[in-house]
């Protein structure tokens, strides 16, 4: 179900002091956007309602965190939840920043200076296997190859989510980006470790009986690297093809048989 139009969600974010309001501009200074310049920068992708985060960056006053999503009618939510569970622990909103942006364009808004030491990812749009669609999910590895660019040498990605096909086609994304694949799992809450905060979603699905899958990714250092990820990504594009032409075959033979079938009676 879509998320309606909230009219008060802009000029509430603009009255906030942590929320980015001209993200673009503070690509390259990332850092100096809040209280603790030199402290840990740990990013969410796809922050959501803001409930991870919160739990989250308030339990960790020495990290600096920065959550993304792509509406400010998600946002703030998100500005909310974060404003509550702060007030709840008595403590000051100072090591949290929230912004607006597409997540397939995250250079327009940061550059090697802005390093981040762990990315987190959590219940992402898995989008379909089409190979128009699989592109845009945010484990891909164009996406992965574009992280890159701030992830710390060293620095992790924290992914879950829900979806099988997603996750055993992340566990592709990820080697070919460059990345080693430190820990799995495919049952998160059968041994759960003592860092996992529940997200709503991850509540929402297990109370269904859907098995959260998790992973940890370090970025490994890779010798001529914008060639090796030109080269990954090109090699990703051509089996997408390959896979979408498969797919479309089987649904035209498929179509035809109905309408073969059809045609007999």
């Amino acid at each position: 179900m879509r998320m309606r139009f909230k009219p008060y969600a802009r000029p509430e974010l603009l009255a906030t002091d942590w929320h980015a309001h001209t993200p673009l501009e503070n690509k390259g200074h990332w850092h100096q956007q809040f209280v603790r310049v030199d402290a840990p920068m740990h990013l969410e992708l796809g922050c959501g309602k803001g409930g991870f985060l919160a739990r989250l960056a308030s339990s960790h006053p020495e990290n600096n965190y920065l959550g993304i999503d792509i509406t400010d009618k998600v946002l703030i939510l998100a500005k909310r939840n974060i404003e509550r569970i702060y007030a709840e622990k008595g403590l000051p909103v100072d090591n949290v920043q929230i912004m607006s942006l597409d997540i397939e364009r995250i250079l327009s808004a940061f550059d090697e200076n802005d390093t981040v030491q762990r990315i987190y990812i959590n219940f992402c749009n898995p989008w379909n296997r089409k190979h128009a669609h699989q592109k845009h999910r945010l484990t891909h590895t164009r996406q992965l190859a574009l992280y890159r660019t701030i992830l710390a040498d060293e620095g992790e990605i924290y992914f879950k989510t829900d979806d099988e096909n997603l996750f055993n086609d992340s566990l592709e994304y990820f080697p070919e980006a460059g990345f080693d694949i430190t820990w799995m799992t495919r049952d998160l809450h059968a041994e759960e470790p003592e860092w996992n905060i529940r997200t709503e979603h991850e509540a929402m699905f297990t109370e269904q009986g859907i098995k959260t899958k998790a992973l940890i990714a370090k970025k490994r250092t890779i010798e001529n690297e914008a060639e090796f990820l030109a080269d990954a990504i090109a090699k990703r594009t051509a089996i997408e093809k390959a896979e979408g032409a498969a797919i479309k075959a089987a649904e035209d033979a498929r179509l035809a048989a109905k309408k073969a079938a059809k045609a007999q009676k």
